[in-house]
């Protein structure tokens, strides 16, 4: 499994991240959480109070920040910018609702998918986001694209946003998201497409073990 990579691709609160690391851990890859790298460069992009709209800044900010995703002892995955942990805070609801903005443009999205390419290169990773199979891994031997519906996608992250101890708005939430859909559907650049040769899977009704299995099933060829 060590020259395997797998991409997984799908929308805000399909249970992407979760998954992925799970699938990780059982197969022995590296679990590389593309969507944190663009949380990572929003958090410093807003705490900076850059424009959002300027998308040289942005771009310029994406070349000189240094993101690394760590792994913890505990398997969990930690993030620092510019070598601060901001692990939980990349998940700030002011992040959430800026990241997209962000990833749409080019210039930041080239210098990203740049750096997600060098990670991968060696084989043995599993990374996941909504570019994925299409623009960073196209030529990776399997391919997954999880999707939900509104309702569970918005309580998977308000459960999310209340164990970090914010106190989300159910509705707010299922209209961040509906927005967040929109944008990542529309943008001119990687815009967020089910790859042709991807596996879809509804998590809806699912648990993550039952997830984490059929795509294990899959990749080792135990599948029903």
């Amino acid at each position: 499994m060590s020259t395997l990579n797998i991409a997984i691709d799908g929308p805000a609160g399909a249970g992407k991240s979760t998954v992925a690391r799970k699938v990780a851990a059982e197969l022995g890859l590296t679990y590389i959480d593309t969507g944190a790298m663009y949380r990572a460069l929003t958090w410093k992009a807003l705490k900076q109070g850059l424009d959002l709209g300027d998308e040289l800044s942005l771009g310029n900010l994406a070349h000189s920040t240094k993101i690394r995703l760590i792994r913890a002892s505990d398997g969990s995955l930690q993030v620092e910018c510019d070598g601060l942990d901001i692990t939980d805070k990349i998940r700030e609801p002011a992040v959430s609702g800026a990241v997209s903005t962000l990833a749409a443009y080019p210039a930041v999205r080239k210098r990203m998918v740049e750096l997600q390419q060098a990670m991968a290169a060696r084989g043995g990773v599993i990374m996941d986001g909504r570019d994925i199979g299409t623009q960073v891994l196209p030529e990776a031997k399997f391919k997954f694209f999880l999707t939900a519906s509104l309702a569970e996608r918005a309580r998977r992250r308000w459960l999310e946003l209340v164990s970090l101890g914010f106190n989300p708005d159910l509705q707010e939430l299922e209209a961040q998201i509906t927005a967040r859909d929109t944008q990542d559907e529309n943008r001119e650049t990687a815009p967020l497409i089910v790859a042709p040769d991807a596996a879809v899977i509804d998590t809806d009704g699912l648990s993550i073990e039952e997830v984490v299995d059929k795509i294990v099933g899959v990749v080792t060829g135990k599948s029903e």
